[in-house]
């Protein structure tokens, strides 16, 4: 007999699982890479932990608010569903016009290219140990980059329950490798009796600056922004809310739970960096003047335990942008499901797979789009296109010579997640004025309310700001405005007649 699909997604995430899917696509490649960006931006090293607590103050911030919201709207599609209900219809097609064309494919292409490219280091090291030649030419790589993507979105297709355990796995292990990180310095002094590299105290210094008036804000904006993306995802519980058991319960522990981890976990790796590496080696740049690209996590390794520790480093970063790239596609299709029920996205979108019951059009598409992504930044980094002549300028869609595809693909994705992610948790007063709090529609309330919510929101309105103020971001922030403004006239061609 024909079974009829189910019109919800069942709640098959309990709360260990909502946990390691925040910690899971939270933890990527951020903390293995942006430390040298930091530290670039940063001199002192007081003010190089003060910017990773800062990062998780906010999001800590940002999910004591954000948890009300969720509990008060548990349903598929996060943001999306938090800025229709607040602001209307056109925010919410905005959320899910960037999150789809730029936000969560870039990050899923970004992170499938670094779990390539730390692959294609232990084969380096594996078959040509200290040479630096390429064992796999670029476009293999970038075959290798779409089929890890078209693997993991098999495994979302065929379960939300197979994937949250694929996910539970990863993130232990991944914070298992992190806390590696933290200790190994003291494992290495406390073995070796006369180690070559032991944690140096001296490495910290100076901690601040001699003139506590001389900071260059800027800069520590710029760092911000590099933490941000380490941070990235904290959110990401929101999206599969309706899956989540006993949401009202849930969704507030996971969210509190998960960002204390992070905290914990990424000042402590920092630390150890810098225990380990001085200041000039994790800053030191090419002959273009362009940072290592190699991931500090790979050199702190290769310093202690020499080659065998690049091949441990190499394996810990696969492992980790594996479970971040596994946790966004199991995350990401939801948005679309979402906006396919609204019939502001394909209404195929909606449609749910009748034995598995997941998105699975919906998980295809947006794996399809980050595949293309692949291969499109990939052409843009080998092959120069011709300016496009405007009349009062050019159009030149050529990148930076030297600049890596990874980093081309992650500079998009902070200033959109900030815009909108600030607005999403910015609902919570819409809300509080539309349905006043009563213990019946608030099983859980946001402590410090309003303080808490608006003092998120102040933080990352100066960072927005920086954007603009920054030479070195002012391209992706306008490019960004230009890409929801295009969002915008979509939305009023298509969708602004509709009545909702």
């Amino acid at each position: 007999m024909h079974q009829t699909p189910p019109q919800s997604l069942p709640r098959v995430i309990g709360p260990w699982i909502a946990t390691a899917v925040i910690i899971g696509t939270v933890i990527g490649s951020g903390v293995f890479k942006k430390g040298r960006n930091v530290a670039d931006n940063v001199p002192e090293f007081g003010l190089i932990m003060a910017v990773w607590v800062l990062g998780g103050v906010l999001a800590l911030l940002g999910a004591l608010a954000l948890a009300e919201v969720a509990v008060l709207f548990p349903r598929a599609g996060g943001n999306y569903v938090f800025l229709r209900e607040g602001y209307g219809r056109c925010a919410g097609f905005l959320w899910g016009w960037v999150d789809f064309w730029i936000l969560r494919a870039a990050s899923i292409a970004a992170l499938a290219t670094m779990f390539t490219e730390s692959f294609h280091d232990v084969l380096k090291q594996s078959i040509a140990p200290g040479q630096k030649v390429d064992v796999l030419s670029f476009w293999p790589r970038q075959l290798l980059t779409t089929l890890v993507i078209g693997g993991l979105t098999v495994v979302n297709v065929r379960g939300t329950r197979l994937s949250g355990g694929v996910q539970f796995a990863i993130t232990v292990l991944k914070v298992a490798s992190l806390l590696f990180l933290i200790t190994v310095p003291f494992v290495v002094l406390a073995a070796v009796s006369e180690p070559t590299h032991p944690p140096k105290v001296a490495h910290l210094s100076p901690a601040v600056p001699s003139n506590l008036f001389g900071i260059n804000w800027s800069g520590f904006g710029v760092a911000l922004v590099g933490v941000l993306w380490a941070y990235n995802g904290w959110m990401n519980i929101a999206p599969i809310a309706e899956e989540v058991k006993e949401p009202q319960r849930n969704i507030p522990l996971s969210l509190l739970l998960a960002v204390f981890t992070l905290i914990a976990l990424y000042c402590g790796a920092n630390l150890a960096y810098h225990l380990v590496l001085p200041r000039d080696q994790i800053v030191a740049k090419d002959a273009n003047g362009h940072l290592s690209s190699t991931p500090i996590a790979t050199e702190f390794c290769g310093e202690l335990l020499g080659p065998v520790g690049v091949v441990l480093a190499s394996a810990i970063v696969m492992t980790s942008v594996f479970g971040a790239l596994n946790g966004n596609l199991l995350v990401g299709p939801r948005l679309l499901y979402a906006m396919g029920r609204d019939r502001l996205a394909p209404p195929a979108f909606a449609r749910l797979h009748p034995q598995y019951h997941t998105p699975a059009i919906a998980t295809l598409a947006m794996a399809g789009w980050s595949v293309l992504l692949v291969l499109c930044v990939g052409a843009l980094t080998q092959y120069q296109v011709p300016t496009v002549p405007l009349g009062f300028a050019e159009l030149d869609l050529n990148v930076p010579r030297g600049k890596s595809p990874f980093d081309i693909m992650t500079d998009f994705v902070i200033f959109g997640s900030v815009t909108f992610e600030t607005l999403a948790v910015a609902s919570i007063f819409v809300f509080r004025w539309k349905y006043p709090a009563t213990p019946g529609n608030r099983a859980y309330r946001c402590w410090g309310y309003p303080v808490v919510p608006a003092l998120y929101i102040l933080i990352m309105a100066l960072v927005l700001v920086n954007f603009f103020v920054n030479p070195e971001s002012r391209t992706e922030a306008l490019v960004g405005l230009g890409f929801i403004a295009s969002g915008g006239v979509v939305y009023a061609l298509f969708f602004g007649m509709r009545r909702a």
